[in-house]
């Protein structure tokens, strides 16, 4: 039975594109009679099936090669389309990691969108999610992987914008397709140089091409910077890193999912690429450097948010930075081990949030505090998964960010203080939004802030419970080191790093030895902090501000010059009836002078050329006549 799953394991995307279109009924004909729950039922009952087929395949692919297969999809003059698939227990196990999320956001959506009337929408928008991440993982194409990832980026752009009613939703959603798209252009110059060289867009046969092609290093870096680009924008890497920002706009439910398994999908792409990043140097450097810009900049700007929602999404964009570093140093299984354990434990963070969210009817930072004895599971959740996002032992991340710096110590020490210091950073940031929300005295806007709802809460402990258990979960699978062959120097330099962090900003936001809102010395650096680093205002100067001024050119050419030509052929045409409407007498000799008149304007036009011939065949007759008398 088990073996049946693993070979129809193609099926898993299927089941939430089902509920998607089920979910058709609810748009909205029939909602006034039965509400809009039962869009979010079905799709919860199809991403269940979905969790279900993977979590039995798993057990039939474990300890196994992986299996290849393919499905035709175009056939024509010669050129063989076909979708190659990869089941094995790393792309099962990355099904079920989304399928489990989704399922937990589903859940977490019947609590939090309880009086919102567009289920429909935001759960069939939800299953495309879904369906796409599954397809990306088990697709073995570059080619079809592109094509996945435009839809996502699609998705991506209607699930942030889902309530339209609202501006800055609507200028959110815009914002972060717009980003997106400028990775995604050069993704897809990359995608189609890639093939002239490789003759192949399948990751298998690219990484075999990789390791035995001689290619001309000048054309290869250009190449990898292009496939860079893609997982630089997906990822939200500095300077395409301001859409996660906007994307906050949207609905927690797929706040949850977003930052925790769609900002992964471009970092998937990014390892599948490796062995081609690896014939530059240029572009490996370029993807460290990016990664290093990326994990110091967020956790510094995150350091500094006063939106809950914000404090988070930069530490997305910081970790996905710190796999942009792996990966540009061919740490690939620390990579994939990173957004394993980030996507858990920022999911649980995530979810503890939106649950003070939703009930304090506030995301600022400054009008929360003293939740702690009032809101005691939703702490204890958010508590846990801050830990599972560090790098403290015995929590996941904490074994994922040892397989790294056990593997730059040797060639690249200088990258070792550079991860110890994002731990230290983002430590230092996570306990500062906990002190924030839960400690200090009770504000205005928190004295009233019972435990959720059950459909808010269970999600929620169900994530954090997952977090503790991640690392049994590593240790079933061989992947957590033995302790003989442990790198303790390294194991206590991560620990050290945490706890210095979660030190610092204990003593700065949970005591009450500084007075608060905390202000720097020096004014220029305080602003610097509190305007993102000016990130936003570069990038409207920049990019944004190119893009009005080549706008803003095109439109004055296709106004005046291109529809202008238009208009005028219009308005000649519209003049040109109306003078032959006036000039219509209805008299029959009127039309025959017209047409008289016609006729000798045309033979005199025609016979213009004859005539100014015969003039000067005459002219030259009576200059020889002349000359000869003469």
């Amino acid at each position: 039975m088990t073996q049946l799953l693993a070979q129809t394991a193609w099926l898993i995307p299927c089941y939430p594109l089902v509920g998607m279109l089920l979910s058709i009924v609810w748009f909205p004909s029939i909602t006034r009679r039965t509400g809009p729950r039962p869009a979010g039922y079905v799709n919860a009952i199809t991403t269940f099936i979905s969790l279900l087929h993977g979590v039995l395949a798993l057990f039939a692919v474990l300890g196994q090669p992986a299996s290849h297969f393919s499905v035709s999809w175009l056939q024509v003059a010669g050129l063989d389309l076909s979708v190659p698939i990869e089941v094995s227990a790393l792309t099962i196990g990355a099904t079920i990691l989304i399928n489990g999320l989704n399922l937990a956001g589903q859940i977490y959506g019947v609590g939090y969108l309880e009086m919102d009337w567009g289920w429909a929408r935001i759960y069939s928008l939800l299953a495309l999610f879904e369906a796409g991440m599954c397809a990306l993982v088990l697709c073995d194409s570059l080619f079809f992987g592109y094509i996945i990832l435009e839809i996502l980026t699609l998705g991506t752009y209607l699930l942030i914008g889902v309530w339209f009613n609202q501006s800055l939703v609507v200028t959110g959603a815009r914002d972060a397709f717009l980003t997106k798209r400028i990775g995604d252009l050069f993704l897809l110059m990359g995608v189609l140089a890639i093939y002239p060289l490789a003759h192949t867009w399948n990751y298998d046969e690219l990484a075999q091409w990789a390791a035995t092609t001689d290619v001309d290093p000048n054309l290869i870096t250009l190449v990898g910077l292009a496939l860079l680009a893609g997982p630089m924008g997906k990822c939200a890497q500095f300077p395409l890193h301001l859409w996660l920002d906007e994307a906050m706009e949207g609905p927690m439910p797929s706040t949850i999912l977003r930052n925790s398994v769609v900002v992964a999908t471009g970092a998937w792409v990014l390892v599948k690429l490796e062995p081609i990043f690896a014939l530059s140097p240029i572009v490996m450097n370029a993807a460290i450097a990016i990664g290093a810009v990326t994990a110091i900049g967020g956790t510094l700007i995150a350091m500094a948010q006063v939106d809950t929602k914000r404090s988070l999404s930069y530490l997305v964009s910081a970790y996905m930075g710190v796999v942009f570093i792996a990966v540009g140093a061919q740490q690939t299984e620390a990579a994939l081990l990173i957004v394993l354990t980030h996507a858990i434990a920022m999911a649980t963070l995530v979810a503890s949030s939106g649950s003070v969210i939703l009930n304090n009817i506030t995301q600022d930072l400054t009008q929360l505090g003293g939740l702690w004895s009032r809101r005691p599971i939703t702490g204890l959740a958010f508590i846990v998964g801050a830990l599972g996002l560090i790098a403290l032992p015995p929590f996941g991340t904490f074994w994922a960010m040892l397989k790294l710096t056990d593997g730059l110590w040797q060639d690249r020490p200088v990258l070792v203080g550079l991860v110890l210091l994002i731990n230290a950073l983002a430590a230092f940031s996570l306990t500062r939004t906990f002190g924030l929300i839960f400690a200090g005295s009770v504000k205005p806007m928190t004295v009233r802030s019972p435990e959720n709802l059950w459909a808010i809460t269970l999600p929620m402990t169900f994530l954090a419970g997952f977090v503790l258990h991640v690392p049994m979960i590593l240790q079933s699978l061989d992947l957590l080191p033995d302790w003989a062959q442990l790198n303790k120097d390294m194991a206590l330099m991560l620990t050290w790093s945490s706890i210095f962090g979660i030190s610092l900003g204990a003593v700065l936001y949970i005591g009450n030895v500084v007075k608060k809102p905390i202000s720097l010395p020096w004014k220029p650096l305080q602003d610097l902090f509190a305007y993102d680093f000016y990130t936003p205002k570069l990038y409207r100067s920049s990019v944004v501000g190119s893009v009005d001024i080549v706008s803003r050119f095109t439109d004055w050419i296709d106004r005046y010059l291109v529809d202008g030509l238009v208009n005028l052929v219009g308005i000649s045409s519209l003049f040109s009836g109306e003078a032959l409407k006036y000039g219509n007498s209805g008299q029959t000799q009127f039309y025959v002078l017209t047409i008289a008149i016609g006729l000798v304007f045309t033979a005199f036009w025609m016979s213009w050329s004859f005539l100014s011939h015969l003039e000067i065949t005459t002219q030259l007759v009576s200059l020889v006549i002349g000359s000869s008398g003469s």
